[in-house]
């Protein structure tokens, strides 16, 4: 087996996405850390997010994991160190707005099967030796993504041109949107919570034929203009290119798009550049 992996810092002060990679117990992850609405910063400046996706990945890349614990339980208890570094910086764990959150998709790899677990929006794509493009996972955050960017497509269409001006219009569907998470109106996420533990989605895919594996946070996803909302090939399209010429490659040309379209109109999103990050694991 062979690996590949990047994490790319977006336009935000710190790259709050972090890469998991434990060989010793063959576990792989990404993890997309989300800072809260309410401002926060620790001891060294970082966000939230930062802080919610490194504290997740040093627990999965600790030394004193047991090789037999089911994914699942592993998130458990994450999410209680999460829970517990929150309260001792003085976090309100029952405001949500203040709450720090991470999107993760884990997997470990064994000799005929695949086991995995995720929550949110991070994704996990299976290649077949037929070209064939699976994917594992869904992405929970989809629907509560789409609604704010309509609000953002509203605003393009009123005739705003500014990226700061957009913000403004859709940061309270935003904030409105936190009080949804781990709710069955709402997505999945890690934050500390309890509740966000009914909402793993686990299970395993067996390796017959299976080529390669890519996990990606959002910051990775294959762009899709306004002009094209119809585009449904979309994840196809980006695991094709990163099978075809590496994680590296597919980021760098993504990131030029974005640097294209600063002011985030002709594909609407939040930020002009993401954090990017991502594992390719080519099996055979």
């Amino acid at each position: 087996m062979k690996f590949d992996w990047i994490s790319i810092q977006g336009t935000a002060a710190w790259n709050e996405d972090a890469v998991v990679v434990n060989e010793t117990h063959a576990l792989y992850a990404v993890i997309d850390g989300a800072t809260s609405l309410v401002p926060f910063r620790g001891p060294n400046q970082e966000t939230g997010g930062r802080l919610a996706s490194q504290l997740i990945k040093q627990f999965l890349e600790s030394k004193s994991l047991r090789g037999d614990e089911e994914l699942a339980d592993l998130l458990h208890q994450a999410n209680e160190k999460l829970h517990n570094e929150m309260v001792a910086s003085g976090i309100d764990i029952t405001v949500k707005e203040q709450l720090w959150t991470a999107s993760i998709a884990l997997i470990r790899v064994t000799e005929t099967h695949i086991e995995y677990v995720q929550s949110g929006d991070c994704m996990i794509y299976a290649k077949y030796a037929d070209g064939s493009v699976r994917s594992v996972t869904r992405d929970h955050v989809a629907h509560i993504d789409h609604q704010s960017k309509l609000l953002w497509e509203q605003g393009i269409a009123a005739g705003i041109q500014s990226k700061e001006e957009l913000w403004a219009q859709v940061k309270p569907r935003i904030a409105a949107n936190k009080e949804k998470m781990n709710t069955l109106q709402g997505y999945s996420v890690m934050n500390g919570d309890p509740a966000a533990e009914l909402f793993f989605e686990s299970g395993k895919l067996n390796r017959i034929r299976l080529e390669s594996l890519i996990l990606v946070t959002d910051g990775l996803f294959f762009p899709v203009s306004l002009a094209d909302q119809s585009n449904g090939q979309a994840e196809e399209e980006m695991v094709n290119r990163i099978a075809a010429k590496g994680l590296q490659s597919y980021a760098d040309w993504l990131i030029a798009l974005e640097k294209g379209d600063p002011e985030c109109i002709r594909y609407p999103r939040f930020k002009i550049s993401d954090d990017k990050s991502g594992i390719w694991l080519q099996l055979n």
